[in-house]
């Protein structure tokens, strides 16, 4: 810096200061930026893979529901009938 300035050194001091302090907490403050964002994503990816398996067991008791509901819809002459035939008897 050219001296002498019009400016108190006290005060460019102050200035410069500051200025190195933002330039040195910036990496930390990009860090936790990523460190946040990354925490998020994970905590999303839970959450989506928790609503899916939901989602999923829904499925399965309404297909289970489905299935008993129409074994026990069957004739029972019928299914009677057709075992003998399988069986050969």
């Amino acid at each position: 810096m050219a001296f002498p300035t019009s400016v108190n050194n006290q005060i460019t001091d102050s200035v410069t200061q500051s200025n190195v302090e933002v330039v040195g907490t910036s990496p930390a403050m990009a860090m936790g930026n990523l460190f946040m964002s990354a925490s998020q994503a994970l905590g999303n990816a839970a959450h989506n893979a928790a609503a899916s398996q939901q989602q999923t067991n829904v499925t399965a008791q309404a297909a289970t529901t489905q299935s008993v509901s129409t074994l026990f819809c069957l004739d029972t002459a019928s299914a009677g009938l057709a075992t003998t035939k399988i069986l050969g008897q």
